[in-house]
């Protein structure tokens, strides 16, 4: 869809490259103390990939909110994997979206169809995933940035989180990485329309088929990866869990061409921010740059990360192959502290 108005700005951190650097989100939270209840199962402390409060001992609702600045100049794109990425929240702690608000700031100057395509971009996903897109707020701004408020249930009991990992699990990711490395080469040249595609429709791919195949199999913990890359969240699973992470890194599955990219020194904005995060409690060992890139890059609606027990495993994989829905095995957890590459 042609646009008269350029919407992208990765450079400067679009799509989930934008977050707040978890180290200065973690010091700007600490100390910071939510209303107690006891029908607050997750917020703040320790806060995980959704807030969810309980109505009652077989239903809670899951509450997220996600937007950030587009990282493409395709209005309807854009506001397709906005909305993906912020439904996937819902996704990722066991839950099921119900009901969504948009969150909107536009140029005035930005053409009112582009506009229009955002949100109707945005509501198809809401509908794929089995919601209602209810209203919003829209507000100007110099920048487009687009996202949803989300509203979902679940079980109490049944919830994902990510301080359940234990040691013999073993280690699962639904999306292949480098959303980042191959939207940004594809922008500076380097990749084709082909590779950029290909990263489109995993930003545009509902977590909401791999948790439901998942669901049977009650896995220890869950979370999905996003924008402080691959390792900045097996990092947050790890210290919640009081566990070590061990990632197979040849093995970590990439889009196509993100290596390429990597190995031509492309970086996102959010790079170096998940680098300063993570990497002192990243034991890198053989891993090339160009992995450590891949595992660094901040990830727009990327997929879920599983700890699950071996002995599940098998079955798992097997489930996941017959429904022909992406699943690699990307390593294991110890007793111990931190991620170690190997």
């Amino acid at each position: 869809m042609e646009t008269t108005a350029r919407l992208a700005g990765l450079e400067a951190g679009g799509g989930c490259a934008a977050k707040y650097s978890a180290a200065r989100l973690r010091e700007l939270l600490a100390g910071f103390v939510p209303t107690a209840s006891e029908n607050l199962l997750v917020g703040l402390d320790p806060a995980d990939d959704a807030a969810v409060y309980r109505l009652s001992d077989e239903q809670a609702i899951v509450f997220t909110i996600d937007f950030f600045p587009s990282m493409v100049d395709d209005p309807a794109l854009f506001g397709a994997v906005a909305a993906t990425n912020a439904l996937n929240d819902v996704f990722a702690m066991g839950g099921r979206p119900l009901l969504a608000l948009s969150v909107a700031a536009f140029p005035e100057e930005l053409p009112l169809e582009s506009v229009r395509a955002t949100f109707d971009a945005a509501a198809s996903k809401v509908e794929e995933a089995g919601a209602v897109l209810a209203g919003g707020h829209t507000i100007r701004d110099v920048e487009a940035k687009y996202g949803l408020a989300v509203v979902g249930t679940a079980h109490p009991d049944r919830l994902w989180r990510k301080n359940g990992a234990r040691p013999g699990d073993v280690l699962f990711l639904t999306k292949p990485l480098g959303t980042g490395l191959v939207l940004t080469g594809g922008r500076k040249g380097l990749l084709g329309g082909e590779e950029q595609a290909v990263a489109a429709e995993s930003m545009t791919l509902l977590n909401g088929e791999a948790a439901e195949l998942l669901r049977p199999f009650e896995p220890n913990a869950v979370t999905d990866v996003t924008g402080f890359g691959l390792f900045g969240h097996a990092y947050e699973l790890a210290e919640r869990s009081q566990v070590r992470l061990v990632l197979r890194a040849e093995g970590l599955p990439a889009l196509p061409g993100a290596l390429e990219a990597a190995e031509a020194g492309i970086r996102t904005g959010g790079d170096r921010r998940n680098r300063d995060f993570a990497a002192g409690a990243l034991a890198t060992g053989p891993a090339s740059e160009p992995t450590l890139a891949l595992g660094f890059d901040p990830q727009t609606a990327g997929g879920l990360l599983i700890s699950l027990p071996e002995d599940r495993a098998p079955v798992l994989q097997t489930t996941f192959a017959s429904a022909g829905v992406f699943l690699a095995r990307v390593g294991r957890v110890e007793a111990g502290s931190g991620v170690t590459l190997e």
